[in-house]
């Protein structure tokens, strides 16, 4: 037998063009991988591979294009561009994105799909990524660029053009969009890719479809093309006159407040912000992106803020009369709906590398990174120092509020037939996990109550996606959080709605052996959406698992699905803990296990979180027979009496 051929593909075909540039034949996506496994960042003299690999699920569309291009990188190299398949295309986005998040980042991973389906599969992922700022490359196949065989399988026809696919529909929810019509475009294409995935403040979803035919189309590429390229993310220092205006303004303040939110974590900036904080005596309140910016128990830490937030936090925000917003967007859950800021002169300094979130609420804007703001504000307020009384004020609400907790971990009562409550089962996996461990949420009602709860102590402790806050996401986080994080623990927790929209990624953790541990929480409906439902007024209509019973309606027995029983046959070790004694079992059982393992638990549909004593603007029917919804409509009326525009200007003239 002759002997196995070991030079690399890329440099048997290496040749030269009439220019006497050295070249190399290889397929469209040959290329694409080849430039991909060649990309690296840079900041603060940290250097690594941009893309930790790539994940995909095969279909016409890529099978013999980017499919075959992994498996001959794999051959070649196992370590340039891994691959994993995924089972779901939206949730392998989730797993790039969380993956991302936890990487502060400054690493992700490419994911491909095949044309039709599995591409639109893609856009709730997409427009997760793009919501939540994250950098996550699709690479989507797509149809025939030729159109020799049009219509094909899954081709979307339109009457009245011929150039638009189902990957159009990628355009609105992703940041940069390209489609590869000829191989000449590819570079391009790749390289305005790269320029977004790398740009901190307008990342997001990047999506270069690439039609089928296209993919598997050679063309001789210029080997410089391949070189390692590094892309080096420097950091926005604040211009003079804008630090200035926002000294001057927070010197003025005699109530401020800090809002931390997720650009604290991006930047890096906790340490900046800890001493920042304690120099001038400023509480620190966070949203849901922000939360772990301090540690629960600093002394300026009062925790969440606006509709799922602490009352300290919230009592604070009331009064304040200058408002520091650090790498936060104002979402309507940060600003309670504008209604949080209730001090008719309260004014607003945002510091922001976006310059979409930079002047919100006519704000003294610092268009720079948060680090270096917080650098550089330190130093300028020497000398400042909020009163004595403010800041016994802030430790008094904080306490008050951790009693709360305390409370509501150790409530010394049961739900509906001797059930837990969602609060006691939080309560107990934030006491017996690390300081170091991860817990995990995104949609139902665990997102508010771990915000307003979870005793957060370590700044990646805490890992809630709610810009988007999308059901399904929190499995396949977990799964990108563990694989970004592997000396760290992960505890997704995920109620029983959000696990039935996509549990499929357990099997993914089996076959990858990622250890990822799950807490699902069997309550039969949709808690959340339950209790708004029955705070507007709409009795809980809808949300409750269960029969159709003899008059028409869901309002029979409880459905007989167990939840416990597919998760074992997906491959997952199952724990089922109905009692304080085995969840404590089972969480030391499941931090000691190589695999992934699912902690089962029957909760009370009550939620049982304290008040945040905040709003939330969900309008509700302005008439109506029901009287639920009557007197739910008044108090709507009142909250909407007291919102806010904040149009009030917060510029000032630099001192002379």
């Amino acid at each position: 037998m002759a002997p196995i051929n070991q030079t690399p593909t890329h440099e048997k075909n290496i040749r030269r063009a009439s220019s006497n540039d050295p070249t190399v034949r290889l397929t469209v996506s040959q290329a694409t991988i080849k430039f991909l496994a060649n990309q690296y960042v840079e900041r603060d003299g940290e250097r690594h591979k941009l893309f930790a690999g790539c994940f995909g699920i095969f279909g016409h569309g890529n099978v013999a294009g980017l499919g075959q291009a992994l498996l001959q990188a794999e051959l070649d190299d196992p370590e340039a561009l891994p691959y994993i398949l995924g089972r779901n295309e939206q949730a392998m986005v989730h797993t790039a994105v969380a993956f991302s998040r936890a990487k502060d980042r400054l690493q992700t991973w490419a994911v491909t799909t095949s044309i039709g389906p599995g591409a639109t599969n893609l856009v709730t992922g997409a427009a997760l990524a793009t919501t939540n700022r994250i950098p996550v490359l699709l690479l989507p196949a797509d149809t025939f660029a030729t159109r020799v065989s049009a219509p094909v399988l899954q081709e979307l026809e339109r009457p009245d053009t011929g150039d638009i696919t189902v990957n159009d529909t990628l355009r609105p929810v992703s940041k940069f969009f390209d489609r590869v019509w000829r191989p000449e475009q590819l570079p391009s294409a790749l390289l305005g890719a790269m320029r977004v995935l790398t740009d901190q403040a307008e990342t997001g979803a990047v999506t270069v479809a690439i039609p089928q035919d296209v993919q598997a189309e050679a063309f001789d590429w210029p080997v410089a093309l391949f070189e390692e390229r590094t892309w080096h993310l420097g950091r926005v220092v604040p211009q003079p006159d804008q630090v200035t205006r926002a000294t001057e303004l927070i010197r003025s303040a005699q109530k401020p407040l800090i809002v931390a939110g997720g650009g604290v974590h991006y930047s890096r900036a906790t340490e900046a912000l800890k001493a920042f904080a304690e120099q001038t005596g400023i509480p620190v309140g966070e949203t849901q992106a922000g939360k772990g910016s301090l540690r629960y128990d600093h002394p300026l830490s009062v925790g969440a803020i606006g509709s799922t937030g602490t009352t300290a936090a919230n009592a604070l925000a009331a009064e304040a009369d200058v408002v520091i917003g650090i790498g936060t967007r104002y979402s309507d859950f940060t600003t309670a709906s504008r209604t949080a800021f209730s001090n008719p002169d309260v004014k607003f300094v945002n510091i922001n590398v976006c310059s979409l979130d930079v002047f919100k609420h006519s704000a003294v804007g610092v268009l720079a990174d948060a680090r270096e703001t917080l650098t550089t504000l330190t130093d300028l307020m020497e000398g400042y120092r909020t009163a004595d009384d403010y800041q016994e004020n802030v430790r008094t609400l904080a306490a008050e509020w951790d009693a709360t907790v305390e409370s509501a971990y150790h409530p010394g009562r049961t739900g509906d037939n001797g059930k837990l409550l969602q609060s006691e089962i939080i309560g107990l996996v934030n006491e017996l996990t690390d300081p170091r461990d991860v817990v995990v949420c995104a949609a139902g009602s665990m997102p508010g109550d771990l915000h307003k709860m979870w005793r957060t102590r370590d700044s990646k402790g805490y890992h809630v996606e709610y810009a988007y806050s999308c059901m399904g996401y929190e499995i396949a986080g977990g799964l990108g959080i563990q694989m970004a994080c592997p000396d760290r623990d992960v505890f997704v927790t995920v109620g029983d709605g959000s696990y039935l929209m996509m549990a499929t990624e357990l099997v993914t953790a089996v076959q990858e052996g990622i250890p990822v541990n799950v807490v699902l929480v069997q309550n039969h409906g949709y808690a959340s959406i339950g209790s708004l439902s029955e705070e507007l007024g709409s009795q809980r209509f809808g949300t409750k698992y269960r029969y159709r019973s003899d008059r028409g309606r869901l309002d029979g027995d409880i459905l007989p699905v167990d939840l416990a029983a597919n998760a074992e046959s997906l491959g997952a070790e199952v724990i089922r803990a109905n009692t304080s004694p085995e969840i404590t079992d089972a969480i030391k059982h499941a931090k000691a296990s190589p695999r992934p393992t699912v902690i089962y638990v029957e909760s009370d549909l009550s939620t049982n979180a304290p008040d945040s004593k905040s709003w939330w603007d969900v309008p509700v029917s302005e008439t109506s027979e029901l009287e639920s919804t009557q007197q739910a409509r008044e108090v709507y009326d009142a909250w909407k009496s007291v919102q806010r525009h904040y149009l009030r200007p917060s510029s000032l003239r630099p001192s002379d």
